[in-house]
């Protein structure tokens, strides 16, 4: 189980209980009556509005045979996540400073400017001025941004 919740920290519980459902081909609306919850209450966490309580993820466990605190930790490691973009968010010299035109496709303070360094550098390097160029060089370091690229010049020959 500990190398598979290093590999799902920080995901909602509510996702990895909806995989589970489907996996096993049970209805959320089916399954929760079962357990004794309401419907909109399951559909509200498979969604990630709302977070997992401690009663809610032992009736779960215990109907999916599953073991006893593992949607309670995963509530735990999303929780934590959610403090520390939190915590970046408020503390500026956490992320460059960059357009948020570059990222008109999502939310600026939902960026974890660490683990998708690779997907940033190449929008900056990609759609970005020079100054936005610089900015980036500048956070994560020229020799980061160089492997970076430098990677992504490399053909890929999958197909």
């Amino acid at each position: 189980m500990n190398e598979e919740l290093s590999i799902l920290k920080g995901i909602h519980p509510g996702i990895i209980l909806e995989r589970e459902l489907r996996k096993r081909n049970f209805s959320k609306a089916q399954f929760a009556l079962s357990i004794g919850e309401y419907p909109q209450t399951l559909g509200a966490i498979t969604k990630g509005k709302r977070n997992m309580n401690t009663a809610l993820a032992l009736k779960i466990e215990q109907a999916l045979d599953m073991e006893e605190g593992y949607f309670m930790i995963l509530q735990v490691f999303f929780e934590i996540k959610m403090e520390k973009l939190k915590q970046h968010s408020n503390n500026s010299s956490d992320h460059p400073k960059l357009r948020r035109l570059l990222f008109w496709d999502t939310r600026m303070e939902k960026i974890d400017w660490q683990k998708q360094k690779r997907a940033v550098i190449q929008r900056v390097f990609e759609r970005g001025n020079d100054q936005e160029k610089q900015e980036v060089i500048r956070f994560y370091g020229n020799t980061v941004v160089e492997n970076i690229l430098k990677y992504k010049s490399i053909p890929n020959n999958d197909t």
